[in-house]
Order: C-alpha cells, then sequence, then structure tokens
C-alpha cells in the first residue's frame, strides 16, 4: 500500500510538472508569435523626418513617382523618399509593401542609377544616409509601432527601463536599480525586485522641519516595450532657508538604486564674496563668461526695474520664441523666477510689430503653445500674459519642443513674418531627459537660430546622469559661445537679460537665418554672342528668370545682379539696383539681345570687378555664366582670380560651347559646378539641379 501510494504521488507530480512545461512553452510561443503593428508612411515621407535610428514601416501603392525623389544607389541620402528608395532599390514595387529601414553615416557621394523605373539623382554628400532591405524585423531588435516625427502624444513618463504613469499634480522621485527588465507586454514571473515609485505634493513650497523620510508609496511598476535611457534628475519643490543661493537637489543614482541628497551648499559661497557680472561689450568676445567664479550668500531677488522701450526696438527685428522649462525638476519657486526672467526679457526687448515679437512654447513631457507671435504686440501685454502661465510639469523632453517648434511654430498664420530671423531661446533646467541633435540639426536647416540659456547645469559628479553629453554644442548655431549661456543659479538668473538681449537683436550675426535660398549674390554672366540669336536668347532669359525665383530676394536677403557679352561687357543691373523678386523677374525681361563675339575670359574679369567687387561681405558670391560656344581669349586665369576671390563659379554649356573651358570656369569639385546641355529649349532641366547643388554646398559648410 505504501508503494502503491508513493507511486501515485510520483504520478501526479510528474502530471503536474508536464502540464506546467507545456503551459510556460504555449506561453513562451504566444509571445514570440506577438504580431508585430507595423505602421504606414506616406510617399513624400524623406528618412530624415523619422528620428527613429531603425524601424520598420508600410508604404502606400503609387509611390513610384518623379515628385517623391531619391538620391543614391543602395545607400540613399537621408532627404531622399523612403518608399521611392524601396522601390528603386527592389525591395518593393509601386503597390506598395514593408519595408526595413536603417540609419547610417553620411557619404561623401550618392551615385544616381536608373533602377526599377526609377530614376535616382546624383549627390556630392550629405551628412545622413540610409538603407532599405526587406519587411523582416532582426533578431533581437525591437521595433516601434509609432514613428517619431514630431511630439507624441503619450501620457506615461519615460525613464530609465520603466514607464510610469504620473498621479496628477505629484512629482515622480524614480529609484533606479541595474537589473534589467523583461521587454514583453505580457507579466512574467521574476525574481528581479521591482523599481518603486515615490510620489511627494509638488505645491509644497517650505520643507518639513524633520529628516525623518517620509513614507514612500510602492507601486509596481509594468515593463515597457521600448524606452529611453538614462535616469531623470530630480529636484526637491523647497528651498532650504532664505539667505542663499543654493538649492536643494535630489539627484538618482542608476547604480545603487537609492536617492542621494546633495549638499545644501553645491552653489554656496560665503557673503564676504561678492557676486560680479562681467558685463559684455558692445562686440562680443569668444570666451568672455558672463559670470566670475564668486556668488553672494545673499543674491538679488529683485532687480532693479530694466528701461521699458514703449515704443518698440524697429533695430531688432526678430520673430522669437522662448522654449520655457515646465518640469517638475524645476519646482514652483524656480518656475516663477523664470517667468519673471521672460517678463523682464518681454520689456527689454520692446516688443512691437515694428520691432522684436515674442511667443512661448512651454514644454514638459509635451510641449504646448502658451501663445504665438500675433497674440501680443506691446510689451505690457505680454508680460501680463506670461504672470498667468501656470506650469504643466512632466520631464524636460526639449528635443520634442525643438522639433514641435520647427513644424508648428513659425508658421504665417501664427505671425512669423518672413523677412525677420526665427530665432529660439531654450531655457533648460540642468539637462534634457532626451536628444536634442537631430530635432536642433532640422530646426537649423529651417533656418531657426537656437539659443541655450542652461541653468544650475551638472556638475561633474552628475554627468553620469545627463543622456546627452554636450547636448548644446550638438544643439546650437555655432559651437563658438555666442549661443550659450550657462547661469550657475536661477537667482542670477536676471543677470543675462541684456547680454540676450544684445545677442537675439543682433541680426547679422544669426547665422542659421541664412539660409541657401537667402543669403547670397548671384551674378548672372550671360553670353550674347552672333551665335546665340534672338529666340534662344529670351530662352536664356526665361532660364536665368526660372532659377531667381527659386530664391528669397531683398535687399537683407538675396540679391540678384546680370552682365550681358559679347566683345565686349555691359552691366545689366547690379546686386543693390533691385529688392524685391518681380523688380528683379521684370528687370529680366527686359534686358536687349546684343550680338558679337565671344569673349567670356573678359566677361568673367568684368563680373568680378564691376558686380561682384559690390557684393556684401556677409554674403556667399556665387556666378552663373550661360555660353554657346569657345571663347576667343583665355578663360582660365580670370577664372582662378575669381575663384581666388571667393566666388563660386558655376557654368553652364550649350551647344558648342567647349567642355574644357567649361571645367576651367566651374569651382571645384567642377562636375557639381558644371552643366552641358545639347539644345537651348533643354536648359529648363538644369534648373533643380543648380539649386539643389547651391543649397547642397551650403548646407556641407562648417557649423563653427
Amino acid at each position: 500500500a505504501s508503494l502503491t501510494m508513493k507511486a501515485t504521488v510520483i504520478a501526479t507530480f510528474f502530471g503536474v510538472f508536464l502540464i506546467c512545461t507545456y503551459a510556460s512553452k504555449e506561453a513562451t510561443k504566444k509571445m514570440k508569435k506577438a504580431k508585430l503593428y507595423v505602421p504606414q508612411i506616406d510617399c513624400d515621407v524623406k528618412a530624415g523626418k523619422i528620428i527613429n535610428p531603425e524601424f520598420i514601416a508600410k508604404c502606400p501603392p503609387g509611390c513610384q513617382d518623379v515628385k517623391y525623389r531619391v538620391y543614391g544607389t543602395d545607400i540613399y541620402a537621408s532627404f531622399s523618399s523612403v518608399c521611392n528608395a524601396a522601390i528603386h532599390s527592389g525591395i518593393i514595387d509601386n503597390t506598395g509593401g514593408k519595408i526595413l529601414v536603417q540609419k547610417v553615416a553620411g557619404h561623401s557621394g550618392y551615385r544616381g542609377t536608373f533602377s526599377n523605373g526609377v530614376r535616382s539623382l546624383s549627390l556630392p554628400r550629405w551628412r545622413e544616409s540610409f538603407l532599405v532591405s526587406e519587411g523582416k524585423p532582426r533578431k533581437g531588435v525591437t521595433y516601434p509601432s509609432t514613428l517619431e516625427y514630431s511630439s507624441s502624444k503619450s501620457t506615461a513618463v519615460k525613464s530609465g527601463n520603466d514607464r510610469v504613469h504620473v498621479p496628477t499634480g505629484d512629482t515622480v522621485h524614480k529609484k533606479y536599480q541595474t537589473s534589467p527588465v523583461p521587454t514583453p507586454a505580457t507579466q512574467v514571473a521574476t525574481t528581479t525586485p521591482t523599481p518603486t515609485t515615490t510620489t511627494t505634493d509638488p505645491s509644497t513650497t517650505t520643507p518639513k522641519p524633520t529628516t525623518t523620510p517620509a513614507p514612500t508609496q510602492t507601486t509596481t511598476v509594468a515593463a515597457a516595450a521600448k524606452t529611453r535611457p538614462g535616469p531623470h534628475r530630480v529636484r526637491d519643490i523647497a528651498f532650504r532657508g532664505t539667505s542663499t543661493s543654493a538649492s536643494n537637489r535630489n539627484f538618482l543614482r542608476p547604480s545603487t538604486g537609492i536617492q542621494h541628497q546633495d549638499p545644501v551648499a553645491a552653489f554656496q559661497r560665503a557673503a564676504s564674496s561678492p557676486a560680479h557680472l562681467a558685463m559684455e561689450t558692445d562686440s562680443w568676445k569668444p570666451g568672455l563668461s558672463l559670470f566670475d567664479t564668486g556668488f553672494g550668500s545673499k543674491e538679488e531677488l529683485n532687480p532693479k526695474p530694466l528701461e521699458s522701450v514703449s515704443q518698440g526696438n524697429p533695430n531688432c527685428k526678430v520673430d522669437l520664441s522662448f522654449l520655457m522649462d515646465g518640469s517638475w525638476s524645476i519646482g514652483k519657486r524656480r518656475f516663477q523666477l523664470q517667468k519673471q526672467f521672460l517678463s523682464n526679457m518681454a520689456r527689454a526687448l520692446g516688443i512691437s510689430s515694428a520691432g522684436p515679437l515674442m511667443g512661448i512654447v512651454q514644454y514638459g513631457d509635451d510641449p504646448s503653445t502658451e501663445f504665438n507671435l500675433k497674440t501680443y504686440t506691446n510689451s505690457k501685454d505680454l508680460r501680463n500674459a506670461i504672470e498667468k502661465i501656470p506650469q504643466k510639469g512632466g520631464l524636460s523632453n526639449v528635443g520634442k519642443a525643438l522639433s514641435f517648434v520647427n513644424k508648428n511654430f513659425f508658421l504665417d498664420a501664427n505671425g512669423n513674418r518672413g523677412g525677420a530671423p526665427n530665432v529660439v531661446v531654450v531655457m533648460v533646467d540642468g539637462w534634457p531627459t532626451d536628444h536634442v541633435e537631430e530635432a536642433s540639426r532640422l530646426a537649423r536647416e529651417s533656418g531657426i537660430n537656437i539659443f541655450f540659456v542652461t541653468i544650475e547645469a551638472a556638475a561633474a559628479s552628475e554627468k553620469q546622469n545627463v543622456i546627452e553629453p554636450n547636448f548644446v554644442d550638438k544643439a546650437v548655431c555655432r559651437t563658438n559661445g555666442f549661443y550659450s549661456i550657462n547661469v550657475p543659479s536661477w537667482f542670477s538668473l536676471h543677470k543675462v537679460v541684456q547680454p540676450l538681449v544684445k545677442r537675439v537683436c543682433d541680426t547679422e550675426r544669426l547665422v542659421c537665418s541664412k539660409t541657401c535660398l537667402n543669403s547670397a549674390d548671384i551674378g548672372f554672366v550671360i553670353d550674347g554672342s552672333s551665335s546665340v540669336g534672338t529666340s534662344n536668347f529670351r530662352t536664356v532669359l526665361q532660364f536665368v528668370a526660372n532659377i531667381s525665383k527659386e530664391f528669397e530676394i531683398s535687399d537683407t536677403d538675396t540679391r540678384v545682379g546680370a552682365v550681358q557679352y559679347t566683345y565686349e561687357q555691359r552691366l545689366e543691373f547690379s546686386f543693390d539696383k533691385y529688392s524685391t523678386k518681380q523688380d528683379v523677374l521684370s528687370a529680366i525681361k527686359r534686358i536687349s539681345y546684343w550680338s558679337g563675339g565671344t569673349s567670356t575670359g573678359a566677361a568673367i574679369s568684368y563680373a568680378s570687378e564691376q558686380l561682384f567687387s559690390k557684393s556684401k561681405p556677409n554674403k556667399r558670391k556665387i556666378m552663373i555664366l550661360i555660353t554657346d560656344g569657345r571663347s576667343y581669349d583665355d578663360v582660365s586665369i580670370p577664372a582662378m582670380a575669381a575663384h581666388q576671390n571667393g566666388i563660386i563659379a558655376y557654368s553652364i554649356g550649350v551647344a558648342w560651347a567647349a567642355q574644357d573651358e567649361l571645367e576651367a570656369i566651374a569651382t571645384d569639385p567642377d562636375k557639381e559646378h558644371s552643366f552641358f546641355v545639347d539644345e537651348f529649349d533643354n536648359l529648363h532641366r538644369f534648373v533643380h539641379q543648380l539649386i539643389q547643388n547651391i543649397c547642397t554646398e551650403f548646407n556641407s559648410q562648417p557649423r563653427n
């Protein structure tokens, strides 16, 4: 009987074991077979507009169209249409389908070919590339179900390896661990300790009178599929004491999983060490710090009123957006100091429709516009509106905010004036909780000047918590210090008002406003020899007009001039003659055909002396020469002299033009600056390519 009972127990145990093993295998199969949701993209979506470095997407039918441009073969420049590149590579056809896209580094050259019914274009270089392959997930790679173009509407706070849903009105102090967290959504039994979330009331403005830690509320955090790396520093909301500018911070250490409190006196100085502001002179000097090393223990909280500019400042015509830090880490008191700073900026700038206009975007988890450029046209109303702004809370997602501003803020409907430089000033408490480099690059390429004001930046012991090291240098227009100001304490913020006003109003130095379409002096040198003929000469003028139409023309943007030549030369109109696009186009139409011989070398020298010598110092000098035959004189020496004087020369040859002369005239590399067409009626085909080459060359300039 005893043996029978033992056998029964063993059989039962073995049966339970088999059932559990089978159930576990079935659960694992279901997890492995979890269907991947593939997001759909449109035919005109370019790889550079998608932030994700690797993704699977579905292309719709009908993307095989010349309007969806592709640059390269096998490896494509990131401003190519993703779907048309996939058709060109043979991964899909015009019926659409799933593709896998991987971002890779930029290349020094992209070769254009005709493949699978798509003509791709050549490109000398670009900063980012991508590969396209069959839309099957790679082993061990988690793919996003939603692609990142700009700000998302997720209500979850992403931090570390977990997703924490933040209760309204609470500040989350997250404790971190080094153990990995499972990524599938299905709950899986594990011995790894679960992170805990501590919630405190952000409205608290005075510290607790005891040092005993407050009770913590523990909640289980469900594992998220893919989250942003790195912890987020959260400060306590209270200030300790009233006679110090130091802040009481809570720093999160991922290696220990405990909350560490730094000393209160992080920025505190003795009362005998006065604060001094190294005031800027009229000409800003690189390397000059706004602050010295000493700060008083009692800093001025109520600075003297700034001089108000009641009628506005017409010498500072800029369209300005402030990105206001509304994250929980800043606290209520610092948020008030930030609003006071913005109010002081509005007063010092002198807001008016004839001068600077200012709007504000507040960011936390997601950005939102508090008011746009046209909402307020005087400093008084703007300052009253700033005072009423409530704090959003959340993380410090600066990258999302920059993407939002780039796509949504500087629109005509929001008061963007076109002729005024677009300027963004980003206020950051400590450091961002997302990546800013890609969003900043896209904003700069849109002509937006980005300034950073960082307050209480990461100390040496805190830099391990910063998601993107050197994020300021990766974001600003130039890395020479002009576009960034670091303030050691929120109580010192008022000291940077006047220096910042000087910088944002210095329109000659706002280099990110200079795009390939608004920052050149373009001189056309037109062959008027007898071999051209009256009808073809009108075709050449139409070609010149079509190119000019693509540029933003004014006395402060791109300017256009023209020279016609035969044996002799004639200045048709100079750069300062016409300041509107319509006037320039009308002047081109009025140019009369001259007729005569062909002295191209003498024409290049004439254009250098009579046209480009009057070019502005901050303009790129671009010469576009159109000829239909070999020159009677030497072109190489005049062309070399023009190149040495900073003139970027493009040569367009028609019919009997000599290839060796075209290459001698063109700036190196001549294959990007020299074009040939067999007949005049085909000139129009090169308009887009010429503009593209001018812009590619402009965008490839170094930023420092």
